[in-house]
């Protein structure tokens, strides 16, 4: 005390503020000095801010969108002064902007450490100029502090609790990486930490470099992975007008933030480059990623509802014809179901690898993403037609279970194969939590989800096949079978017709021009093979037709970039980051929809839901921004969305209310929910 008090005299605490007091006023205090070993003098300086009024708040070191850090000029050598400590900010969104504040009285300390041998009677009393922000939710005003020290305000027991406040800090080292357009954080924390609540993690280094810069109100993901807690943060390209240079800076060396355990937990955490492991593209909410059973439960609940989306109605037509062949004798049907079963499977499995594989290597892809590609549409279209000519009996594939003939295990498995190929195009209940969390978590668990989402897909032919019960409930095979198939050609054909429509949207009609002319050329190959098969000489008329069906494909047109949108009674503005943040910004609640063309649900959606007058009526008279992101054709900025969201395919809906986070809205949308989520919003 004898040396605090020589240093700081007895003069009082001053603050001022040109033209009247501060709206939150600040104060210093410190505790009792220590003599280090080495002869220098230890003590904590705090700086405390006092609101005037409950509205008014302050900023951390990294404001956020808006706000501003503060700065502090010290009487003392500024070297003597180590690293601000500061408690747990809170989160304040407003419009399409986040803020890191301080509600209500809160202090930020410094360590200072006085060298050894230093004169204390020219060092003078410790002064202050504290220059912060002070802001409501509709007003900011500069503030200036002129602080100094004197010894009323040295006071040990209550920076004790000041400390006690301030985020302590986490005993390891972190580890960091940048991805195209996430900040990639490995924070070491025992796999038995609680994450209550909402974890977050506060970045305090601001200037990320590469031209580029942190999303701060974009969805955060946390991945667990034994005592490692992976936290990724969404980055976007720094946007800058056509004619400006941007000088791209480097990235830093070190990365400093605080994470948010929850419950007014926190621990402050820096970081340095390091190979971080996984690909995080599921937002985990208030909890770490579900287990991997329950994984796997959800993915096989899926794949069993996905039976009976309409998106998966295109196959109905095999199904029915193996459910039909399963009637026979008890081996058959058992052999036929796990030959299925294993088609289904193997399509499941070799889809989710592809996709693992590509985001793995930074491909922004998500569930039935082949679909967006202009030849696999049109080899659909060719399978499509060259099924519906099979169950009109212009030819036969022998053995295959969709002839309704035959005890092929190979055509059941066939038969499985095309099944999952062709279901892929949407998403239902259940699948999106697995498939989201699939791509988060080690590989070998991901494919696992997506192989227990073929074993729901195919558990109701398990069913058939292994409970004779239920088996003895289907029709006998007979006659009436080939009756059935022949009219099963219907579906069949309005699904050719249906994809002859999509090759149109996207490659355009010159495209579909080409294409259908393949599929006249094949559709005419197959009858004319069917007539000579049935004489015994069909094998080489195949082998010809699927010859000239590859080098069709080879001189097949480039399509024309992108289709025009189609109208909508909601005018809706084309997807982007930009334009949501705009849209976002004004104040008024945004629906967004992802749809694309190949998606079944999402056109029941569109035809149940959101194209009606009273959904229109709705969204004018509450000032409804409608919005569109269009996946039918690759696009960066949707993928990117939809991973920041943990859905791995579409349909996606999003409801922005103002001022608040995205809401996701069941996948399967009910005729007035729309409209009543913009009533509530007025």
């Amino acid at each position: 005390m004898l040396l605090l008090a020589s240093l700081l005299g007895t003069v009082a605490l001053a603050q001022s503020q040109p033209g009247g007091p501060n709206d939150i006023a600040v104060e210093i205090y410190a505790d009792r000095e220590r003599v280090a070993d080495d002869g220098s003098v230890e003590m904590t300086v705090a700086l405390r801010f006092v609101p005037r009024a409950p509205e008014w708040h302050g900023y951390w070191s990294n404001p956020g969108d808006a706000g501003l850090g503060m700065e502090v000029d010290w009487s003392w050598p500024a070297e003597w002064f180590g690293e601000a400590a500061y408690p747990l900010p809170k989160r304040l969104v407003i419009g399409d902007l986040m803020n890191h504040i301080y509600e209500g009285e809160y202090a930020v300390l410094y360590p200072v450490t006085i060298p050894a041998g230093t004169n204390i009677e020219d060092l003078g009393p410790l002064r202050a100029r504290v220059r912060y922000l002070a802001c409501t939710d509709t007003i900011c005003v500069p503030q200036t502090g002129e602080v100094r020290l004197d010894p009323s305000r040295v006071d040990a027991p209550l920076v004790d609790v000041w400390r006690a406040d301030a985020v302590p800090p986490l005993g390891s080292e972190a580890g960091f990486e940048f991805t195209r357009d996430r900040l990639r954080i490995g924070i070491p924390l025992p796999a038995a930490s609680d994450l209550a609540g909402e974890p977050h993690v506060f970045v305090a280094t601001n200037e990320i470099g590469g031209g580029q810069q942190l999303v701060y109100t974009g969805v955060q993901t946390f991945i667990r992975q034994g005592d490692l807690l992976v936290a990724e943060i969404p980055l976007r390209d720094i946007n800058v007008p056509a004619d400006v240079e941007l000088a791209v800076e480097p990235r830093p060396e070190v990365v400093e933030g605080i994470l948010d355990l929850g419950n007014g937990r926190g621990l402050k955490f820096m970081a340095t480059p390091a190979d971080v492991p996984l690909e995080g593209v599921k937002p985990i909410r208030g909890s770490v990623t579900p287990a991997v059973w329950q994984l796997l439960l959800a993915a096989l609940a899926g794949g069993l509802l996905l039976n009976i989306m309409p998106c998966v109605f295109p196959i109905l037509s095999l199904k029915a014809l193996s459910l039909a062949k399963a009637g026979g004798d008890e081996r058959t049907a058992r052999s036929d179901a796990l030959a299925y079963t294993a088609g289904v499977v193997l399509a499941c499995a070799a889809l989710g690898l592809v996709i693992l594989a590509l985001r793995s290597a930074g491909e922004q892809v998500g569930w039935a993403f082949q679909l967006q590609q202009p030849v696999v549409v049109v080899a659909l279209f060719l399978l499509a037609l060259a099924i519906t000519a099979n169950f009109l009996g212009w030819f036969e594939v022998p053995g295959m279970a969709i002839s309704g003939q035959g005890r092929s295990r190979g055509g059941s498995f066939a038969t499985g194969l095309l099944a999952a190929f062709v279901a892929t195009p949407c998403t239902g209940p259940f699948m999106a939590l697995a498939l989201g969390a699939a791509l988060v978590i080690p590989p070998l668990h991901g494919l696992a989800v997506f192989v227990a989402l073929g074993v729901g897909l195919a558990l109701p032919f398990l069913l058939v096949g292994f409970v004779p019960a239920i088996r003895a409930r289907l029709p006998k095979p007979g006659p009436w079978m080939e009756r059935f198939r022949r009219w099963m050609a219907l579906p069949m054909g309005l699904t050719a017709l249906a994809l002859a429509w999509l090759v149109w949207r996207i490659g355009g009609g010159a495209f579909l021009l080409v294409a259908g002319a393949i599929g006249a050329a094949l559709i005419a190959g197959l009858y004319l093979a069917g007539r000579f098969q049935r004489r015994g000489k069909g094998g080489p008329i195949f082998g010809a037709l699927a010859g000239a069906i590859v080098l069709a494909f080879v001189f097949l047109p480039t399509p024309q970039s992108e289709a025009a949108a189609t109208e909508s009674l909601l005018d809706p503005v084309p997807f982007s980051d930009t334009a949501l943040d705009e849209a976002r910004a004004t104040g008024r609640p945004v629906f967004v929809w992802f749809t694309a063309d190949w998606c079944v649900t999402c056109k029941i959606n569109e035809s149940v839901a959101i194209e009606r007058e009273a959904t229109r009526a709705a969204f004018a008279d509450a000032g409804v921004i409608a919005m569109r992101a269009d996946w039918t054709r690759p696009d960066e900025e949707i993928s990117r969305m939809l991973t920041q969201q943990g859905a791995a395919g579409i349909p996606l809906y999003l409801w922005y209310a103002p001022g608040k986070d995205a809401e996701q809205l069941p996948q399967v949308l009910t005729p007035d929910l729309l409209a009543e989520k913009a009533r509530a919003s007025r």
